[in-house]
């Protein structure tokens, strides 16, 4: 893994944000809108470490778009010990941002600044906001604080609330496919794309996916270029990772759905009727709290099984 952080991609938005910034026209309220797992919060990290390195030690080179990790700004961001940032995030336990959470993010604001310096408020996964927490935040950005901006961040495939919408300035974010290999081969420091399984980079080209799917192949000794989709499905269900492993939870959806779509041609093995049958079962399993492992030993039986 690289010692440094460069940007890769997102460079109009950035430079967008960097001139806004440098005309002192910066909006107090923004919305990055771009597909999940493009590096949007990377941006955002960028963005920051740029403007509080600016005036003082200057440790972000923007010509490079890069900044080193070790250095003490950068680890203020990461680590979310930042006086001036708050960031709001989804908890592990929770399925939702809670009210308590924007009420935390209320009492922040109304403090007095560290070194009467700027101050950020990111929020990720805006869809996860909850009822009471959606309004709570509606009535905080209305009119927000001296030298406080917003940074709100949206997974394009979920709609923003109109009513927080309609307050921010909208940026949107993608990415190149070239953008996609040159930022999973910087990561890695190797040029590693290439290796990695069609089943996966033909259906689904986020590098933070495709970054997440090489650690977890290769710290479960799986070969990147010949683990298939029926390969990984298959490790996973003899092994339970579904319920152990933080990615494996998270992409389960997507697992599913990439040995479908590369399926949907032999109608003989999985008809439209198996097919609506699995996504209805494992909507109920997530929604229900119902028995993972029945769900994939009739998944494996059915479908993975010769």
């Amino acid at each position: 893994m690289s010692e440094t952080s460069k940007l890769i991609g997102h460079n109009a938005l950035f430079n967008n944000l960097i001139y806004l910034d440098q005309i002192q026209k910066f909006p107090n309220k923004i919305l990055i809108n771009g597909p999940k797992g493009i590096g949007k919060k990377i941006l955002i990290n960028h963005f920051l470490n740029y403007f509080y390195s600016k005036n003082n030690d200057k440790t972000y080179d923007l010509k490079k778009k890069e900044f080193k990790l070790n250095n003490n700004l950068s680890k203020l961001i990461t680590t979310d010990t930042h006086p001036n940032i708050f960031k709001i995030k989804k908890k592990k336990d929770k399925k939702m941002i809670d009210i308590d959470q924007i009420r935390e993010m209320i009492q922040f604001s109304n403090q007095t600044s560290f070194n009467n310096n700027s101050r950020f408020i990111i929020i990720e996964n805006i869809n996860l906001l909850s009822i009471n927490s959606a309004n709570a935040l509606l009535k905080s950005i209305e009119e927000p604080n001296n030298k406080t901006y917003y940074i709100l961040i949206n997974n394009s495939e979920f709609k923003v609330l109109e009513t927080i919408k309609s307050r921010c300035l909208e940026f949107k974010s993608n990415l190149l496919n070239s953008e996609v290999i040159e930022i999973v081969n910087y990561y890695f420091n190797r040029d590693i794309y290439n290796n990695i399984n069609l089943d996966f980079i033909n259906n689904y080209n986020s590098p933070s996916f495709l970054i997440s799917l090489v650690n977890f192949l290769e710290t479960n000794d799986l070969s990147i270029k010949d683990c298939n989709i029926e390969d990984l499905l298959s490790y996973l269900i003899k092994n339970k990772s579904y319920l152990s492993d933080e990615f494996i939870k998270e992409y389960l959806n997507l697992f599913i759905e990439l040995f479908f779509y590369k399926n949907i041609n032999n109608p003989k093995k999985i008809s439209f009727k198996i097919k609506k049958y699995f996504y209805l079962k494992l909507s109920f399993v997530k929604k229900y709290n119902l028995d993972f492992e029945s769900f994939f030993l009739e998944f494996n039986d059915k479908l993975l099984s010769e």
